[in-house]
């Protein structure tokens, strides 16, 4: 049996903005839990509300874990969380480090996302176009809990919209900056209260007739158009998040050749030719193996 990602403590997949576990025979996290499990790994993907606030996200997560660790008898949980995921996995192991052996942030919104802020500022609070817009958002986030079997967690499209802005992400950093860097562009520390703090991610590169199956990709095309409404990281971002906005703990690299869609292997594998997240993924493990994780 493989066993070179195998981790002391069992692996949570967290997802961010609207994501899910599973609609039918589609995952969130394409192919990555299999090959962790064939690693050796023993892996979850826990079931967050698919848009609302860090908190209510990172409390719900905590009630996953709790529920985890009673049935595998394990102490801790490694996290690796993708997009608005780090945020819930930074709360809980900021409220309850005892419980958490390793948070990774993939891609992940540590100091906000530019993407966010350009979308806020189009809805003027209490407005006809916020209202608008919450209600359509709203009602495919509420259409995607219903189709991945959890139509009984809350939905807030506004309360995640904020969650993700420079501001509303500045503000949750006051409160847990455990693993921030202390300057623009740096690393943090690579443990805090005894949980160790990991990030990667990656950034549109070259042009689109340079992207293999990605020029294909309607996820990728969204992307690149997103990417160009970054003004602080602008050709240094995935389309969703900057490269330095990514920056949590120690650094494994923030330039790999990803969208931010990539990094979770969408859309079914269609990537960058020459890169290879399944393996990011299982590398990863085996590093927090190394460390006793």
């Amino acid at each position: 049996m493989n066993t070179h990602a195998a981790t002391k403590f069992p692996i949570l997949l967290v997802h961010g903005l609207f994501g899910f576990e599973r609609i039918g025979n589609i995952t969130i996290f394409h192919g990555i839990k299999e090959a962790l499990e064939n690693a050796g790994a023993r892996v979850y993907v826990p079931s967050l509300s698919g848009a609302h606030s860090n908190e209510v996200r990172g409390e719900q997560l905590l009630v996953q874990i709790a529920h985890i660790l009673e049935q595998t008898g394990s102490q801790k949980v490694n996290l690796i969380a993708h997009s608005q995921g780090p945020l819930a996995a930074r709360y809980a192991a900021a409220t309850h480090p005892e419980h958490i052996a390793s948070v990774t942030s993939v891609s992940g919104a540590n100091h906000g996302s530019e993407l966010a802020d350009q979308l806020r500022k189009a809805f003027t609070p209490g407005a006809l176009p916020e209202k608008v817009a919450d209600t359509l958002i709203a009602g495919f986030a509420h259409f995607l809990a219903l189709l991945s079997g959890n139509p009984q967690l809350p939905q807030d499209t506004l309360q995640a919209l904020d969650a993700l802005t420079t501001e509303g992400v500045a503000s949750f950093n006051r409160k847990y900056p455990q693993g921030l860097p202390a300057a623009w562009g740096g690393e943090g520390a690579e443990q805090v209260d005894g949980v160790f703090y990991y990030s990667w991610s990656g950034i549109i590169k070259g042009t689109l007739f340079e992207e293999g199956h990605n020029i294909v990709d309607p996820l990728h095309l969204a992307c690149r158009s997103y990417a160009q409404l970054f003004q602080n990281e602008k050709e240094q971002n995935d389309g969703f998040v900057g490269r330095y906005s990514s920056h949590l703990g120690k650094v494994i690299r923030s330039d790999y050749a990803m969208d931010h869609l990539d990094t979770v292997n969408q859309t079914a594998g269609a990537v960058r030719k020459g890169a290879d997240p399944i393996k990011l993924y299982v590398e990863h493990a085996a590093l927090l193996k190394s460390k006793g994780l």
